[in-house]
This record gives C-alpha cells, structure tokens and sequence, in this order.
C-alpha cells in the first residue's frame, strides 16, 4: 500500500469526513421524513350495487381527512398534511358530530364523488352515515355513508374519483354474478361497469393494472422494503450471491403473499410490522460483521421473505380485491413488487458503481468525488425542493435522500486509498444507518 504524503492524506480524512456527515444528514432526514403509523393514510372501499334502475354506494373510508378537505394523492400519514390539526380535531369528535359535518359536506363530496352514465354525473342521495364510537384518536376511524342515485333507463355505469380522496378499491356487488372491481391508486374514472352480468374486466386487465399497485408499493411507498433489499445489495454487489439473495427473498414472500391474500394464514400487522423492521436491523448488523455470505444467510432471508409476505399481503386485503381475476392480480402484484426491487438494486447498484471500481483500481478520483458531492449536496436538495411543489408524492422525500446519501458516501470512497474503500465508506456507514432505521421503525411499531 502506497504512503499518502500528509497534506493529500489530511484531505483525504477531512472529504471523507465532509462525506459521511453529508451522509449521516441525509439519513437523518429519511427517518425523520418517514411517516408513522398511527396517521397512516388508508385506501377506501365502494361496493357498488346495480338493481333495478337503482343505484347503491357503499364507501368505507376514514372521512376526516376528507372533510377537513387533505390532499390525499400520494400522501401516506396525514401527519404531514397543513391540514393535520384539523382532521385530529375531527377524529375527537363523536359520532353524530362527525355525521353532522359530514352531511354538511356532502355537496361538496358529490362533486369529487360522482356516478356517471353515458359521461353525464347523476345526483347521489345520502342514505345513511355510520361513525364508530371515538377510540384512540391517533388511529384511523373508519367510517361508513351509503348513498343512492335513480339510473337512466339504458347505459353502463361509472364511478369517477378525485385524486385528492386517495387510493380507492371498487367493487360492484349482487347475486350470482362476479362484478366488476378495480383498485385506483391516484383516483380517476373506473371502466364502463354493466348492469347486468359479469365484469367487462378481462384476465389481462387485471393483471396489468395490479402490476403498477406493487410497483407503486416498493417505489415510493415501501421505504422499509427498500431498505431490505438494499441490505442484501450491500453485502454483496457480485450478480450470483445477489441473485441468490434476491431469488430466495421472491420465492418466500411469494408463498405468504399467496397464503395470506387467500385466507389461509393471518397474522395482525400489529405482529408483522415490528418482525420487518427487526428483519432490517439483522441484515443491517449482519453486512458490518459479516466478511462474506454466511451459510445461513439464505435461510435468514426466507425466513424474513416470509415475513414480508404478510406484510405485502396485508396491503393487498386494504385493497378489496374481489373473488373474479383473483389469481391474474396476485400475480400482477407480485410481478410489480418484484419490478420495484430490481429498480431499486439497478439504481443502487449505478449510484456506487465509480465506488466499486475505485476499490478495485485503487486509486483515487477526485474530479469525481467533487461530482458526487454536488449530486448529495446541491443537486438532491434542488430537486426534493422542486418535486416538492408541483409533483408533491410523500414517498420521494425518502427516495431522494437515499440517493443523496448514497452519493455522498460513493465521494468519501473515491478519496480514500486502500482496496477496502468500498467497504469501509460505502457498504458499512449504509448498512449502519439501514440497521439504525429499522431499530428506530421496530421501537416506533412497539411503543410509540
């Protein structure tokens, strides 16, 4: 190993130290940008019935938010929300408090809410407004309005949803036939639903929409899934330990995804969330002390596959999916989730691949570094800063700051000498602040 003469190696020691609190800020704010769960933002389900010229919606939905009038497009936790004072307030009030405000609202609801035929809105009359009793008020309360609309003599229905209501599960409901049902994650119109007989909905269809709803799930939504795989990454960047890895994780959350969307196996989240946030913690630990895959590295990470499962499948039943094309959308999840771990690898993967090489070389690059730096330190900031104000997604801010401490750990690699550098400066300070995370997420899923 060459000798760095003093000057060159006090700046080596002072970017690689520039770089790793760089790195630790960044990490910093993912944990803090990371919702928690007793806000969580849950998909609503409409059962819509057809019978007899008539028209029955069913919404079950936590309406607070929408009362308050949160935006709930690509928000998770309504802690985050400018609105969040208010929708707490609601939460506190009694039932026929909360029915009342909701009645008062209704009209403005008929219009981010509408049943169509033919393209023309058709009135929707409140029914009935059902509110549990207050509970917890941290906790989402979900509620349930039924309202009916007198149909046009001919022609299919629709039901349009505003993005600003959140995701929504729908199904049509009646005898004997299989209904119609979609999952709309940013809102939208649902495909012309008939009257009578069966869905319009084919295999393909549901397969294909379903595919974005894993995606979506992993990226932006599934920070702690995130995390996991890029505790696998990090261990090994070699392809066939990583795709070992990868492989064995698919196949066992394959199974309990399976199993739990079927009904066969259940397990309260309030048991699985903490197990995968310990799961993270392991692997995080495990990437420091480790010099290499264990032989019992693959069991682990079945062990843990099946444990992410419930917690995949756990989304899937807030999802309504309904008994027709039941197989052709568990797969489509399934294939999107998996979509959205590859994505997650590639880009990990292309972020430090100059700190991969460097440790191979073994020589430094500062011209790079410098690069880096800016990407961690200017250019994510920039662009959190700008998404921010017009495409406001909760998930990017997470995402971003990822990426910002990836770089800026890739910059303390390529100043520093020694073939070890990849894993002194990348592999371990990210498999630390991942396994930091996850401890944090386990006490929050506990305690808090």
């Amino acid at each position: 190993m060459r000798t760095i003469p003093g000057k060159q190696a006090a700046k080596v020691v002072r970017w690689s130290s520039l770089s790793r609190i760089g790195a630790a800020l960044a990490a910093l704010l993912v944990v803090m940008s990371t919702p928690v769960a007793a806000h969580e933002v849950q998909p609503s389900v409409l059962n819509l019935t057809l019978q007899d010229g008539t028209a029955l919606v069913e919404v079950e939905a936590t309406i607070e938010p929408m009362i308050a009038g949160v935006d709930l497009n690509g928000l998770s936790n309504t802690n985050n929300s400018d609105l969040s004072d208010e929708t707490d307030r609601l939460r506190n009030l009694p039932p026929e408090d909360l029915a009342a405000a909701f009645r008062d609202d209704w009209a403005d609801m008929q219009e981010r809410l509408q049943l169509r035929v033919d393209g023309e809105a058709v009135p929707l009359d409140l029914q009935d407004v059902s509110i549990p009793p207050v509970g917890d008020p941290a906790l989402p309360r979900v509620s349930t309005f039924m309202a009916t609309a007198d149909l046009p003599p001919e022609g299919p229905v629709t039901i349009a949803w505003e993005p600003s209501l959140g995701a929504v599960a729908i199904r049509q409901m009646g005898e004997g036939a299989e209904g119609y049902t979609a999952y709309l994650t940013s809102g939208g119109e649902s495909d012309p639903i008939p009257r009578e007989g069966g869905s319009t909905q084919g295999f393909g269809a549901a397969f294909l929409s379903y595919i974005s709803v894993g995606f979506e799930h992993i990226v932006p939504l599934g920070l702690d899934h995130i995390l996991f795989v890029l505790g696998l990454f990090f261990l090994s960047t070699h392809f066939r330990p990583l795709f070992w890895q990868v492989t064995a994780f698919t196949l066992a959350h394959t199974v309990t995804l399976a199993l739990a969307a079927l009904g066969v196996v259940r397990i309260p989240a309030a048991v699985v969330e903490p197990l995968i946030a310990a799961s993270i913690v392991y692997v995080g630990v495990e990437n420091v002390l480790a010099r290499g895959l264990s032989p019992w590295r693959p069991v682990v990470i079945v062990v843990f596959g099946l444990l992410h499962g419930l917690g995949f499948a756990s989304v899937l039943s807030d999802y309504g999916l309904g008994a027709q094309n039941f197989v052709a959308k568990l797969i489509g999840f399934n294939i999107g989730v998996e979509i959205g771990q590859l994505t997650v690898i590639a880009v990990a993967f292309l972020i430090v691949t100059a700190a991969i090489r460097h440790d191979r070389a073994g020589e430094r690059n500062d011209p790079l570094a410098y690069g880096y730096m800016v990407l961690s330190f200017v250019a994510a900031p920039a662009l959190l800063a700008l998404l921010s104000t017009i495409l406001p997604v909760e998930g990017l801010t997470p995402l971003i700051a990822t990426v910002a401490v990836l770089c800026g750990l890739t910059a303390a690699a390529l100043v520093s000498d020694g073939e070890q550098s990849y894993r002194q400066n990348v592999a371990n300070p990210a498999s630390i602040l991942i396994a930091l995370t996850g401890a944090y997420w386990f006490v929050e899923r506990v305690f808090l």
